[in-house]
């Protein structure tokens, strides 16, 4: 997302003090943690190199680490949200356009709602895509959950945009801040499924391929050679 200032507040710091009241830290830990053994990540070998793209907040990697897993790094553009790590893992503070590590060296790249941010389709997409499988060994995985059109989104975006719901629901109040917030790359990004599938799968081939209750979840070997 691009800092828009209006007042003395950004549009990121606006969308994350609306994700703070959204979920906990605690909460969102317990989330990913779900979510990464749906994806069968209690299958992957505990000493895998992992790295966790868009790590924001960085409680993916406070759920990696209490599912076992000992090397773990983070890279975020953001280095105020860097800066609040407190755990083992090394964090990096850059564009995931351009990843700061060699050819081949690593197992895994997990994404949890980071993609949906980018600035331009397919155009970043593209190009985060092709230096996760340039980092990727041959055979690693690329993992992205993102937010996905399906009749559930729109019955929550419905619920969303009337202001009694959001009066009774403080979650649902949050949740219509932050799109609010982050609009033009999420509305962009929902209108482009098939440019998405089809470039996800242009450097990976799926392992799984998910879409239900609002989310795309995907994981993906790293094909020999991209395009």
């Amino acid at each position: 997302m691009t800092p828009t200032t209006h007042g003395e507040w950004t549009d990121l710091e606006r969308w994350e003090a609306a994700y703070a009241r959204f979920e906990t830290p605690q909460e969102e830990t317990a989330k990913f943690a779900r979510r990464l053994k749906k994806l069968k990540a209690t299958d992957w070998a505990r000493g895998a190199l992992i790295v966790e793209l868009f790590c924001g907040r960085e409680n993916g990697l406070h759920a990696l680490s209490g599912l076992g897993f000992t090397n773990l790094e983070g890279a975020d553009l953001s280095p105020s949200l860097i800066a609040q790590y407190k755990g083992p893992a090394r964090c990096h503070t850059v564009d995931c356009r351009h990843l700061p590590f060699e050819n081949g060296s690593k197992d895994i790249l997990i994404v949890q709602g980071g993609l949906h941010h980018l600035l331009s389709l397919p155009e970043d997409l593209e190009r985060t895509l092709k230096e996760a499988n340039r980092v990727l060994r041959d055979g690693g995985r690329f993992v992205a959950v993102e937010p996905w059109r399906t009749p559930f989104l729109r019955l929550v975006h419905f619920l969303s945009e009337r202001r009694l719901a959001r009066r009774c629901s403080a979650k649902l109040d949050a949740f219509a801040t932050m799109v609010e917030h982050e609009r033009q790359t999420y509305e962009q990004w929902l209108s482009r499924p098939d440019i998405i599938l089809s470039l996800l799968r242009t450097y990976f081939d799926p392992e799984l391929c998910s879409i239900q209750w609002g989310k795309l979840s995907f994981v993906g070997r790293k094909k020999a050679s991209g395009r």
